[in-house]
């Protein structure tokens, strides 16, 4: 029997985008001292949006609005996956940090996809 979702920290969806976060924490502190402020910075903030929003949608009252703050959240793993994408062009990350990362993405985009539909 399936638990009831008591709290958007319940979501695996959540947990997931969680995981991304720090994921990416460990990625960049080896990325160059002046990507500090610039795609080190960036990239921290999307992917801490794409929990935030999850959170964020699941504590509004409506449908509608919890849709829209998933649509944000599809937003925030693409903002994500270019970033990456990025940072491989630039050497920072090798092809199987970037392949890693992207698959993981891709399976928050899909859950995200899945969970719109059911809203």
């Amino acid at each position: 029997m399936e638990e009831k979702i008591k709290s958007f920290k319940d979501l695996r969806i959540w947990q997931k985008g969680i995981e991304i976060v720090s994921d990416i924490y460990i990625l960049t502190k080896n990325f160059p001292k002046e990507e500090l402020f610039s795609l080190t910075s960036q990239l921290r903030r999307s992917a801490i949006s794409i929990s935030s929003n999850i959170a964020e949608g699941f504590k509004r009252f409506h449908n509608k609005e919890y849709k829209q703050f998933l649509f944000i959240t599809l937003g925030s793993c693409a903002e994500v996956e270019t970033q990456i994408i990025i940072a491989k062009e630039l050497k920072y990350i090798n092809e199987n940090e970037e392949t890693k990362l992207v698959e993981k993405l891709d399976h928050i985009c899909r859950m995200t996809s899945s969970l719109i539909k059911k809203l």
